[in-house]
């Protein structure tokens, strides 16, 4: 009988306090979609940082085609045919698509013929239903066409096992179905293909078999076709998930208004258009659009990161916008980002130093020059145990805690105090199914407690289920509306795309 082509025996990983894998065992063979889930920090990405050469295991074996082997660094692995595509892309946005695959591999050795590559890649881009202009420069890529120069990159390496990191994070549905398409392109060719996703739907559409971490252990393994979505969110949690019962009331008066806004995107064009858009206590307004439609100028103009060049941004009726991030935060409006780590955390800091970000000069943490440690700690202490942070301690380093657990700190540092405005942007990015219950009880929560939600978000089954009306925007203006009961995803989509659903 032939060995897997990848086969890990016993698997584990420490790091100080946490053990990330507890002896795992996994085999995948070619042709086949393996899917891991599991909470966040599980311990799948771990496991497969492992198999690609970025962590070094405490104890186990990995075995190619029944032949142990050693990985070193990355470049063992990519050598040995195993390549990782990460959440987070490893791009220069100055270069092309043909430098970018070509940078840090070994051939051509001698002499580089640009256009002969460039070629080269297109072809394989044909082969394999990833569809790339070889000579583009990167930074005029959309997201889902540079997660496909990612994927090149590793086929261009010859990778035999490819490990896909939440793939799908950042795609739009259109974009999903495209690599999906990729995908079993690629393991038609006798590769494999690792799966890392928290999004049960698409696990069951991609995958030929699925396997569940939960604590650093394999807890269970499925086919698609013998398993419910309900029944792998119990498999992965340990228990039933709910985020709890929608609550009723009518919404109160106007809190947030837009009238006559311009904004400017990053390249100098006009970015954001919007004639009149408000939010009221006590409601959720869910932003629905195709990525890039303004949606993230539309986030940054309230929160004061991107001026306006024009229109009036009030709160309460008095015009904000002159008004700093600070300033504006003071007054009560709260921001959870897009990017987590790049502009909501401090990787390198601690707990209780993120938690102190926003109000680190004010009192109880700060009386006139002095700053309290022992408050902050306090503070941060709260939130972990509020939001149901999973951490040693409120001293370690955010960058060691795992994307959820980072999600929850943030969503936690920004709504403990209740604001009378939130702007969350894509907040249950890449979580597991109960982290992202928990993030909409809080929302849920907050409505309640009469809180004006500006929820964007690319997942339209998000905003159906949590808003109050959806906001269709498209090319930086507000194109439409819909309340969320009796909205249907053709007609959102419709409008999504530049139609008119009237």
């Amino acid at each position: 009988m032939r060995p897997p082509l990848v086969e890990l025996r016993g698997i584990v990983k420490t790091f100080p306090g946490v053990v990330a894998n507890a002896g795992i065992d996994l085999a995948i063979g070619p042709g086949e979609v393996v899917a891991l889930l599991g909470e966040n920090g599980a311990g799948k990405s771990t496991l497969m940082s492992v198999l690609a050469g970025l962590y070094r295991p405490d104890a186990g074996t990995i075995l190619l085609e029944g032949t142990p082997v050693e990985f070193r660094s990355p470049r063992d692995a990519i050598d040995a045919g195993i390549g990782m595509v990460h959440q987070h892309f490893r791009l220069i946005d100055a270069f092309t698509v043909t430098e970018n695959i070509l940078l840090g591999w070994h051939t051509p050795r001698f002499r580089l013929n640009t256009r002969a590559e460039a070629d080269r890649v297109e072809q394989m881009a044909f082969r394999h239903g990833l569809g790339v202009d070889a000579n583009a420069r990167v930074w005029q890529l959309s997201v889902g066409e540079r997660q496909r120069v990612e994927i090149l990159k590793m086929l261009y390496r010859d990778a035999r096992v490819l490990i896909l990191d939440e793939p799908t994070a950042v795609l739009t549905p259109q974009e999903v179905d495209l690599l999906f398409a990729a995908i079993r392109r690629i393991v038609g060719q006798a590769r494999a293909v690792f799966f890392i996703s928290h999004k049960l739907d698409e696990v069951l559409a991609i995958a030929d078999r699925i396997v569940v971490l939960r604590g650093g252990r394999v807890v269970g393994t499925a086919r698609p076709s013998e398993v419910t979505p309900r029944a792998l969110a119990r498999m992965m949690v340990g228990h039933e998930v709910d985020a709890g019962p929608r609550p009723a009331g009518e919404p109160g008066a106007g809190v947030l208004a837009l009238d006559g806004v311009r904004a400017l995107g990053d390249r100098g064009h006009l970015a954001l258009q919007v004639d009149h858009f408000e939010v009221r206590a006590g409601e959720i307004a869910g932003i629905a659009g195709v990525a890039g439609n303004g949606q993230r100028e539309l986030a940054e103009v309230i929160a004061g990161l991107r001026p306006t060049t024009g229109g009036r941004l009030l709160l309460d009726r008095q015009d904000i916008a002159p008004l700093t991030p600070r300033a504006r935060w003071a007054r009560g409006i709260a921001y959870i980002p897009e990017d987590r780590v790049g502009e909501g955390l401090i990787p390198s800091f601690s707990i209780t130093e993120n938690a102190a970000l926003r109000d680190y000069a004010s009192p109880p943490l700060s009386r006139g020059p002095f700053f309290s440690r022992r408050e902050a700690r306090a503070k941060a202490v709260a939130i972990i145990e509020r939001f149901q942070v999973r951490a040693p301690d409120a001293d370690v380093q955010v960058r060691t805690l795992s994307g959820g657990n980072q999600q929850r700190l943030l969503v936690g540092r920004e709504t403990a105090a209740t604001p009378r405005v939130l702007v969350a942007m894509h907040a249950t990015r890449g979580l597991d199914v109960d982290a992202t219950a928990a993030v909409h009880k809080i929302f849920l929560d907050l409505r309640a407690a009469g809180v004006a939600i500006v929820l964007i978000s690319e997942s339209l089954d998000e905003l159906f289920a949590l808003s109050d009306r959806v906001v269709v925007m498209h090319r930086g203006r507000v194109v439409g509306e819909r309340p969320a009961r009796t909205a249907t995803r053709e007609e959102i989509g419709l409008m999504m795309a530049g139609g008119s659903a009237a």
